[in-house]
């Protein structure tokens, strides 16, 4: 996400951070940069000028000429000015309505938007502990409502069905009469959705919104159509009250011109991003979160929310005691650790929410990340095709079982053979790890592993 933003900002804004003074000459060619950039982004043109304009204000003030370090200012009202354009703060949905709460979701066929109320119904039960039910008022395609019944199985929320012979307004209002009855708190309605925007459509969504009174309309919109989303959420928003955006695919979109125009276009704020396929994939939408990210400052606060929400503290608190009892990280665990990180999303969202290491080549991390997803997915192919007593001691492991073990999971011996070489190191720095003054060691090692040192020395 954002990657191409990114990587031309970093280097643009990285040019002026370290001057002692900031002349309208300087600022200009900056600014031009900026421009550029984000136009490759596929930002909107209105978008661009608007933004351009309240940065050079800005900047040509008073506010960096009296500043100790006018370029690191500069780069903060660049920051400041891509928060407010996409909205400053993050804005919640208002469930606090006599329940049911009806939360109508419209947009283009294709946008993800049955997806993306499967999501926002786990997002609701697991986060905000409300109780769900999904309907789908698409009657023209019976796929979308099987789609929605598979989806709610899924996640464990109520779904209420429907089927082509119904009229939308008259599902719509039987599934909140039923909701009533069970005293379920969400409601929330997949609509039907178009290739395009028409008249028939919009009457359409527009009988159901008078008819169902929901406290939250979102546009669901794909990010990978660039200004193009921006353009279609105002049409919608022009037909429908609309409280809010839900972005989605962000993650195949390097660019982000859509995150970077809709608030501006429509005057509705992104309430949600859709960042994977997975029910989990998605995320509140924070402007000084997703801010810090295209400057490449990283989404710290994210990542822990991420891991409190998908790491399991059982099995670590486990492996910690086996490994202070003195017992070894066997492959099992090693397991454990890949599963763990696969439901953080995979490396490329780790990565994607930590600082940038000045120098490195975005594109070519993405690359890097790519190889090294694959790596893990064939670790872990190649642990599930071991023994559990293979698993819990690898010395037991010979050549046979090797063949046997690399039929398995599809892999050659020389990469079995990788991967216990790979766990034997690990087993060497957990042991450190638990030793006295471990920590600190290990630190210094991965330290060394990064640009000009890294870390900073224990």
């Amino acid at each position: 996400m954002f990657e191409n933003l990114t990587e031309r900002l970093s280097h643009t804004l990285r040019t002026v951070t370290g001057k002692a003074k900031l002349t309208e000459d300087n600022i200009k060619d900056t600014l031009r940069e900026v421009r550029m950039a984000l136009l490759e982004a596929d930002v909107a043109l209105p978008v661009v000028k608007d933004f351009v304009n309240r940065v050079k204000e800005r900047a040509v003030g008073t506010e960096v000429s009296k500043s100790l370090t006018p370029g690191q200012a500069f780069v903060k009202i660049v920051r400041l000015e891509l928060e407010e354009l996409m909205g400053a703060a993050n804005e919640d949905l208002a469930l606090n309505a006599a329940p049911p709460a009806v939360v109508l979701m419209a947009g283009l066929q294709g946008a993800g938007k049955t997806t993306t109320v499967g999501k926002l119904a786990r997002f609701l039960k697991e986060r905000k502990k409300k109780s769900v039910m999904v309907v789908s008022t698409d009657v023209y395609r019976p796929a979308a409502i099987k789609q929605l019944e598979t989806l709610a199985n899924d996640i464990g929320v109520t779904f209420f069905p429907s089927d082509t012979s119904q009229q939308p307004v008259a599902i719509a209002e039987a599934a909140i009469r039923e909701a009533r009855l069970k005293f379920i708190d969400v409601v929330l309605v997949d609509t039907a959705g178009r290739l395009h925007v028409d008249a028939e459509m919009m009457s359409e969504i527009q009988a159901l919104h008078a008819a169902v009174k929901p406290v939250e309309t979102l546009f669901v919109v794909d990010a990978m159509t660039g200004q193009d989303a921006a353009n279609t959420a105002k049409a919608f928003g022009d037909a429908l009250p609309l409280t809010g955006v839900v972005l989605t695919k962000v993650d195949g979109d390097a660019r982000g011109g859509a995150a970077l125009s809709v608030r501006h276009i429509t005057g509705k704020p992104i309430k949600f991003i859709g960042m994977g396929e997975k029910t989990e994939a998605l995320e509140p939408f924070y402007p000084d979160r997703i801010a810090s990210r295209i400057l490449g400052m990283g989404d710290v606060l994210s990542l822990i929310e991420q891991a409190e929400q998908n790491l399991d503290r059982e099995k670590a608190e486990k492996l910690t005691r086996k490994l202070k009892k003195g017992k070894g990280f066997d492959l099992e665990d090693f397991r454990d650790q890949l599963q763990q990180m696969k439901n953080m999303g995979g490396l490329g969202s780790l990565m994607d929410k930590l600082p940038a290491i000045g120098g490195i080549n975005l594109a070519q991390m993405g690359n890097a990340q790519s190889v090294a997803e694959k790596q893990f997915r064939q670790m872990e192919a190649i642990i599930n095709s071991m023994t559990p007593a293979e698993r819990r001691d690898p010395e037991i492991i010979s050549g046979s079982r090797k063949r046997r073990i690399a039929l398995g999971s599809g892999t050659q011996v020389q990469d079995v053979s990788r991967l216990i070489k790979q766990h034997k190191q690990m087993q060497k720095m957990m042991k450190k790890f638990t030793a006295k003054g471990g920590m600190a060691k290990m630190m210094r090692g991965l330290g060394g592993m990064l640009p000009g040192g890294g870390l900073p020395k224990f």
